[in-house]
């Protein structure tokens, strides 16, 4: 029984080190212009960062009440605006070493279309109905 019991402890403080070793995605860096950034990393970024703005958008546009096709095009360019800024004037990316501006810009994109998209709805229908 005691050879198990080393055994497994063991291979929990090798494993609590190979953690350590690996360094966790810190918040600052989101903020650091002088940090670099492998492709995963920013794409998962700019995915959420379009994920905030689909939730806030679809929530406000959904309790003014907004209606019409020209409020998904608004918030098409406000999200697509608010991602080129982070990405090229924030952080400062040269965008052709993540696949140019198109691959950039469309990270995202259809997930974050279909969010606004929910939760616009939903509120309007629950606060105007």
């Amino acid at each position: 029984m005691k050879e198990r019991k080393s055994v497994k402890s063991n291979s929990q403080k090798q494993q609590k080190q190979q953690n350590d070793d690996v360094s966790p995605f810190k918040f600052m860096k989101l903020f650091d212009p002088e940090a670099s950034w492998d492709k995963d990393q920013l794409g998962d970024v700019l995915h959420w960062i379009r994920q905030v703005v689909a939730v806030i958008c679809g929530l406000l546009w959904g309790a003014v009440p907004f209606v019409g096709a020209i409020w998904i095009i608004v918030f098409l360019l406000l999200s697509s605006g608010i991602v080129y800024w982070y990405y090229s004037i924030k952080l400062k990316i040269d965008e052709e070493d993540f696949g140019g501006h198109g691959a950039l810009l469309q990270e995202g994109l259809f997930a974050s279309m279909t969010l606004f998209l929910l939760v616009w709805i939903t509120v309007y229908s629950l606060a105007h109905f």
